[in-house]
């Protein structure tokens, strides 16, 4: 008999998928559902247009009551997520206070989007980042285009991009991808400017930076 979480999750993978938002995709890598691999774009006519960045959703039994564990495997050089452990730093992912029952897979993958075009300034989690938005924005345009190219040779070369997915009910017929570990790469493998650049350390928390309201879906 499946669980409560299983099912919820397949729902909620369905209503990702028919509601075919721009740029995001995601399938699970285990057999239980409770680890998945979701790919964001960055959003069009943005600094992040053409990005390519990977993440991994770890859910618990208490999905919905507590969010998912979301981090990237590849490290985006942003004000709001951990140049080390690639965490975004989300309110309702941080907090679980703040997190509401009514909130799935598409609301955190689309916060996470709007997030990566609309960085808040306010305790970052890369000081780094942000000190250079603030004082050169033109040198952060070009690191983000450098982390923009650096995404597109990860995707072309399938490094970290090829992963098995599980079957979800309903969609048994798709195609898999042969299996790799799921490993974080940070952009600083790839490019030397990454290595020179991203050297600041995270804030003990995010202490809520992230105000960005949760995106309202609704579906039919």
């Amino acid at each position: 008999m499946q669980s409560k979480t299983r099912l919820l999750l397949e729902r909620e993978h369905i209503c990702l998928q028919e509601a075919r938002f721009f740029g995001i995709s995601a399938c699970p890598v285990k057999e239980d559902l409770l680890e998945w691999v979701a790919t964001l774009q960055g959003l069009k006519d943005s600094l992040w247009e053409g990005a390519a960045l990977q993440l991994s959703l770890k859910y618990t039994e208490d999905y919905n009551s507590v969010p998912p564990t979301v981090t990237f495997n590849t490290i985006p050089f942003h004000p709001n997520v951990d140049a080390i452990t690639g965490k975004p730093c989300i309110d309702f992912l941080d907090n679980p206070r703040k997190w509401e029952e009514h909130f799935s897979m598409t609301t955190i993958l689309l916060a996470i989007q709007v997030m990566l075009s609309n960085p808040i300034l306010e305790n970052p989690v890369n000081v780094e980042a942000a000190r250079m938005l603030r004082e050169n924005p033109q040198q952060y345009r070009e690191m983000v285009f450098k982390c923009v190219t650096a995404s597109k040779q990860l995707k072309a070369t399938g490094i970290n991009f090829a992963i098995e997915c599980f079957p979800v009910a309903h969609f048994q017929n798709q195609a898999f991808s042969k299996r790799q570990k799921i490993k974080m790469i940070a952009f600083d493998e790839y490019h030397k400017t990454w290595t020179e650049i991203a050297t600041s350390k995270p804030n003990e928390s995010c202490k809520d930076s992230s105000t960005i309201p949760p995106p309202t879906i609704f579906f039919k």
